[in-house]
């Protein structure tokens, strides 16, 4: 066996090992659970995110090749690939197959929310982009200035160069506007 950091193996050298183990060869075996057992074990716990789950993926996995190592077609691509889609399939049919352990009919589920007026609060909030979005160029940047920056009617008109008795008159057309598509 080689070094821990030895180069990848190439794919005569898996096919020589499949070869091994279809003969029943242990060490063959063993050196091909060396190789790929870190890929088969970190797809199947990144899918399923349970590491004792994962385990039996990778124990499912090379017991496949164990049993029936002619599943691999050589042709189709290297080992260690065909071994990573496998592992993420069989995470997947794990996962399919766990039921939860917990009836949930008749549970609540606690919430700080109350969905209607979230609901209902996102519909205006869109509903005043809308009307905001609409507005005069002018009317929105003053309008977004005084409620989205904070400033006040003299910072604005400072800013702007606009005299401080436009810059209060543009806010009051925006809200009138907005008041307007509210009570309509």
């Amino acid at each position: 066996m080689g070094p821990v950091n030895s180069p990848p193996p190439s794919g005569q050298d898996d096919a020589a090992l499949l070869a091994l183990v279809q003969g029943g060869d242990d060490y063959a075996m063993s050196s091909l659970f060396d190789r790929y057992s870190k890929v088969v074990y970190s797809v199947a716990l990144r899918v399923l995110r349970d590491p004792a789950s994962a385990e039996d993926v990778l124990q499912e996995v090379f017991m496949q090749i164990w049993r029936n190592p002619e599943s691999f077609v050589a042709t189709r691509g290297s080992l260690g690939g065909w071994l990573a889609v496998v592992s993420r399939n069989r995470s997947i049919d794990t996962l399919r197959r766990k039921r939860p352990t917990e009836q949930v009919d008749g549970m609540e589920l606690a919430s700080n929310y109350n969905l209607a007026n979230e609901a209902e609060r996102n519909n205006m909030m869109e509903k005043a982009r809308g009307v905001i979005h609409q507005l005069p160029v002018e009317q929105r940047k003053t309008l977004e200035m005084a409620f989205f920056d904070g400033l006040t009617h003299s910072e604005i008109a400072e800013m702007t160069g606009d005299p401080l008795g436009t810059v209060k008159t543009r806010i009051r057309s925006a809200l009138g506007s907005l008041r307007k598509a509210f009570t309509a």
